[in-house]
């Protein structure tokens, strides 16, 4: 299953590649869920397909 909130058809499917793909290196199926969600996540990220696409800024104050 993918990860919430994932809608687009080209992560779906790159989610189920890689899912395939770890099982074949012989990774349990709960690994290779968590590996290819991972994945997923990181290129949503990349791309700028999540929500929250906002660079995180430090919540200290600069002392000069």
């Amino acid at each position: 299953m993918p990860p919430r909130g994932m809608e687009s058809p080209q992560r779906k499917r790159q989610y189920e590649h890689v899912k395939k793909s770890e099982l074949r290196r012989g990774r349990s199926n709960k690994t290779a869920e968590r590996i290819a969600a991972a994945t997923t996540n990181k290129t949503r990220r990349k791309k700028g397909e999540t929500k929250s696409g906002r660079k995180r800024t430090s919540s200290r104050s600069k002392k000069k």
